[in-house]
């Protein structure tokens, strides 16, 4: 991983919206209807070789896929993994219910007639054991995100991967029957996509929300010292299925849900830093610009946070449409390299901006304008650390 002591380096967290063609072909492979593959695999080439040319002309150092090559940032290893299936359409449920809906029903009513975030996409559940099935299409992503790379020459390239913690939150446990039997399976199956992605020279980003956004989804029925201890079993299985790859080749995502909401019931991130801090990644990406979580530079502050540890902190967020003032986010970035030196900060995004096909809250091009105000404020905050 690289790090910088001239300047503040940026990045995102990793999806950014799809251009309309490719996102027809994928919804029509998510859903598991007719498509033409050979068109997707050019479509998908040429897409991802735009999108790292732009991120880097918008002045992104640490650059993704936008992860083109997926409808979704969980349900995509379907078409990776064995014992995993399409749900039949028009099966009742889907859409994640949080503690927000009981005290907000004008606001749970209009989101559930506007499908969004993880109602939009194919439902999938585990039928049968988990096994990594089909290299071809992470073959493919790396093949095209090292062209697209080799071309535009950011300063480094990262991938997405999703956490086994968070594939048990959206794709449902219909074969072992035990959380944890199901938890050790996905771990063993991902191991092999992380691996894979270290191995072909870029950083691997873990997307790991089911240390905090599941407290309201999937564990809303229990205690925060209850969802803790799940959050630390989570991250002892990541940690397992990560051990031969050295930390300072991976970073952790965290986040609450990204989407546009009340967030009244999000955990507090003082509750979850000590199971978090106990990552093998060195690197930390999380929310820090949003109204909900901004303040919480001050629990980093408290925290014990390893000498090793480098943080990515959200100074833009990934839910609304405002572009962010650059002097606004060069103070943001200025509170976390007060806490942990300039040398440990890179600046980043709450979270993704295409986190499911078409669900993004977030215009094309705000994002792109987030994304240059994200990189104008890195400069004036680099000026101001010197």
């Amino acid at each position: 991983m690289k790090l910088s002591t001239d300047r503040i380096l940026t990045t995102h967290v990793g999806s950014l919206p799809r251009p309309e063609p490719l996102l027809g072909l994928l919804h029509a492979q998510d859903r598991g209807e007719p498509h033409d593959a050979g068109a997707l695999e050019r479509t998908l080439r040429d897409s991802i070789a735009d999108v790292v040319r732009r991120q880097v002309q918008a002045g992104i150092d640490i650059v993704s896929d936008g992860e083109f090559g997926k409808h979704s940032y969980t349900h995509y290893v379907k078409h990776r993994l064995s014992g995993i299936e399409n749900v039949p359409s028009g099966t009742p449920g889907g859409g994640m219910r949080t503690l927000d809906d009981a005290d907000f029903p004008d606001w749970a009513a209009d989101r559930a007639a506007r499908p969004v975030g993880t109602a939009a996409v194919q439902r999938a559940c585990c039928t049968g054991p988990v096994a990594y099935r089909d290299w071809a299409p992470l073959k493919a992503d790396l093949a095209h995100f090292k062209r697209a790379v080799e071309a535009a020459r950011p300063t480094e390239g990262f991938l997405n991967a999703a956490s086994p913690g968070v594939l048990i939150n959206f794709i449902l446990d219909r074969h072992y029957g035990k959380e944890e039997s199901y938890l050790a399976a996905l771990a063993e199956a991902m191991e092999t996509e992380y691996a894979a992605i270290v191995e072909a020279g870029f950083i691997l980003q873990i997307d790991a929300p089911d240390v905090a956004m599941t407290r309201v989804s999937l564990h809303r029925d229990k205690s925060d010292a209850e969802f803790v201890k799940i959050a630390e079993r989570n991250i002892e299985a990541l940690n397992h299925a990560t051990r031969a790859i050295a930390p300072e080749k991976m970073r952790l995502h965290l986040c609450w849900g990204n989407y546009a909401g009340p967030h009244r019931h999000d955990i507090e991130l003082r509750k979850i830093l000590p199971a978090v801090l106990k990552t093998r990644a060195q690197a930390i990406s999380f929310e820090g610009a949003n109204p909900r979580h901004e303040h919480e530079w001050e629990d980093w502050r408290e925290a014990k946070i390893p000498d090793d540890k480098v943080l990515i902190p959200g100074v833009i967020d990934s839910a609304s449409n405002f572009v962010e003032h650059p002097r606004l986010i060069a103070q943001r970035i200025g509170n976390y390299a007060n806490v942990v030196g300039k040398e440990r900060v890179i600046a980043g995004a709450d979270c993704g901006f295409g986190t499911f096909g078409r669900s993004s809250t977030v215009y094309e091009s705000v994002a792109w304008a987030k994304l240059a105000a994200l990189a104008e404020g890195a400069k004036i905050a680099t000026q101001r650390l010197h």
